[in-house]
């Protein structure tokens, strides 16, 4: 069984506060309104994977509002956020009547529940909820959610060159440092402790007449300042000795980020130092530093792109060759069973529920691979799983399973186990995005063995990441996926016939290390340890995804969209079967249409 990471030994995709108000309340006092406060929890799993316990947590509560129906509470909630798993809240509003700290000693005015990621992602990160379990209409609770910068997205550009540096003359100097002067800038935080920490150091630049000219470079705000741009960061120039190492200190200067961005452009500042035998009670000006470009920069993150309207686009693409195994026998990898789910309707779920709620229609391509199709049964290495050529999109989780079983019991397995052309058919469909951050297509990839097209795969894989597009691969069963490793470039970049990907987009996955027993029967056995399989591979197999965005968006220069547009959410549900006649007989198949 693999072991995985909790969420907080992974680190959160980002950390963000929950901003609430209400309105129309309920009143339940007699003499004056209703004294708001609103409780916020989490659900989560507690014990070891063989006794879960799920429970809500509370993680914070605001401050109580007097005599209001329609407050709007100040006291932010923090809350880590992981794109990749699921994180359920609950909000509840109680009337407050005394001093007393428990809630249940106050009037119940309302509650309701959502996953963190319908408030992230809905238009500029705010959704409007309406409150329930009370008889009556007891109002709505607006949440909005910010993400926490804290200056660990925001670094300063600078361009600067040393002008008039004050060289050595000694003796020493001159046989260290030998022709030119070989310059280089250290920049410093002071520490509330008195100290200090060096957070930056520039090349050492050579230049003629006491000059020096130094790369471009970048020094992370939260590095510089702790995120406090007017708090001032100390710059030192020294002398490189590179015989010795003992570097000689030409002068200093204090300044600020704030001071840097107001200053008119090139601004110079004096590089000053004291007189080595303290006569002279003012430093003496030694050379300056003179600031040609001063910019700041951000660097957008993931929930920038999802609250201001870009939308993932998901598609599966099923293994429906021969090699997994008789779908009327029990020991197929695809046997359908109405008890439980089989490991690809299971990795399938797992996937697909956190992925539905950064889509707004939820609408879904799902694709098979590796059968003989109807109505003339010829092999196809793509096509989609409702057997209707002309239409491969489902709506919700539901849809994709629902597309599944019916092409399971409606097709042949046979194969071979190609990747390529479904790749190739997001390429093309990819290429055709706009530029504007507001579509990425995630292609989630399912099969029980080792491809037999690597060289066309990885040569698809290296074309593919150019494109915004990542691949999820889950192998099902217990083949020996060895092989796939070398589609996952986490310690290299993928590169074939002289072509080199230019980052990384494929997260490779076998689900069995996630088993918590032997064989598929045993992990299937309950609801709660599906829900700890699903919980544990998503977590895995998600948890690159935000960073795969966010890079393709970087190396384009591509910002969020200026506004979120509207996407209706889609009402229809579950598709009706095209072939309704064509059901090869597995007498446990679940109804198509539940």
């Amino acid at each position: 069984m693999k072991e995985c990471l909790s969420l907080e030994d992974r680190g959160p995709s980002a950390r963000v506060e929950l901003i609430l108000s209400a309105s129309t309340l309920a009143d339940r006092d007699v003499f004056s309104k209703s004294d708001p406060i609103c409780q916020v929890e989490e659900f989560v799993q507690r014990g070891t994977s063989a006794n879960l316990q799920s429970v809500f947590v509370e993680i914070g509560r605001t401050e109580s509002i007097k005599n209001s129906l329609s407050p709007r509470w100040n006291k932010k909630i923090r809350i880590a956020y992981f794109f990749e798993s699921k994180q359920r809240l609950r909000f509840n509003v109680y009337d407050i009547d005394s001093g007393s700290d428990q809630l249940t000693d106050h009037d119940f005015l309302g509650r309701c529940e959502c996953e963190l990621a319908d408030i992230v992602s809905a238009p500029d990160g705010t959704l409007s909820l309406p409150l329930k379990d009370l008889p009556n209409q007891s109002g709505q609770l607006t949440i909005c959610a910010e993400e926490v910068d804290e200056g660990q997205r925001e670094s300063v550009h600078f361009v600067c060159h040393g002008v008039g540096l004050k060289r050595s003359h000694s003796l020493l100097d001159v046989f260290c440092v030998g022709r030119g002067q070989r310059m280089f800038l250290e920049f410093y935080r002071p520490m509330d402790n008195g100290s200090r920490q060096m957070v930056h150091r520039t090349e050492n630049a050579r230049g003629a007449h006491r000059s020096a000219e130094w790369k471009p470079f970048e020094v992370n705000v939260r590095h510089l300042c702790a995120g406090e741009k007017g708090r001032q960061f100390v710059v030192e120039c020294y002398e490189l000795r590179e015989g010795t190492g003992n570097h000689r200190l030409v002068g200093s200067f204090r300044t600020s980020v704030n001071a840097l961005l107001s200053a008119p452009k090139g601004l110079r500042l004096e590089l000053l130092k004291a007189d080595k035998k303290g006569h002279s009670e003012q430093p003496k000006a030694v050379g300056t530093v003179h600031f040609l470009e001063v910019r700041l920069q951000r660097e957008f993150s993931f929930l920038d792109f999802v609250s201001r309207g870009m939308q993932l686009e998901f598609a599966v693409s099923v293994d429906l060759t021969a090699s997994n195994g008789e779908v009327t026998r029990p020991s197929s990898l695809h046997y359908v069973n109405s008890c439980q789910l089989n490991q690809y309707e299971c990795a399938i779920s797992a996937v697909l529920e956190i992925c539905e709620h950064y889509n707004r229609s939820k609408l879904f391509e799902a694709y098979g691979f590796g059968a003989k199709i109807p109505p003339a049964f010829a092999v196809s290495h793509m096509f989609p799983l409702r057997l209707n050529n002309n239409e491969s999109v489902v709506y919700g989780v539901a849809g994709v399973l629902e597309a599944y079983r019916y092409a399971v019991l409606n097709t042949h397995l046979f194969g071979p186990t190609n990747f390529a052309p479904t790749i190739r058919e997001f390429i093309h469909k990819t290429r055709k995005f706009p530029r504007d951050g507001s579509r990425y297509q995630v292609l989630l990839i399912l099969t029980d063995g080792v491809i037999t097209d690597m060289q066309n795969t990885v040569r698809a894989i290296v074309d593919a990441s150019h494109q915004p597009m990542s691949i999820i691969i889950i192998g099902i069963g217990s083949d020996d996926f060895a092989k796939m490793d070398a589609l996952d470039a986490d310690d290299r970049i993928l590169s074939v016939d002289g072509h080199t990907a230019v980052r990384d987009i494929v997260q490779f996955v076998p689900f069995r290390e996630f088993f918590l027993g032997a064989d598929w029967a045993q992990n299937a056995s309950s609801a709660l340890c599906q829900e700890y399989l699903k919980s544990a591979l998503a977590k895995e197999v998600l948890a690159e995804l935000p960073d795969q965005v966010c890079s393709f968006m970087k190396s384009h220069n591509i910002p969020p969209p200026l506004r979120s547009p509207h996407i209706p959410q889609q009402q229809n549900g579950p598709f009706v079967p095209s072939f309704p006649n064509l059901n090869n007989g597995n007498a446990n198949a679940p109804p198509l249409n539940e």
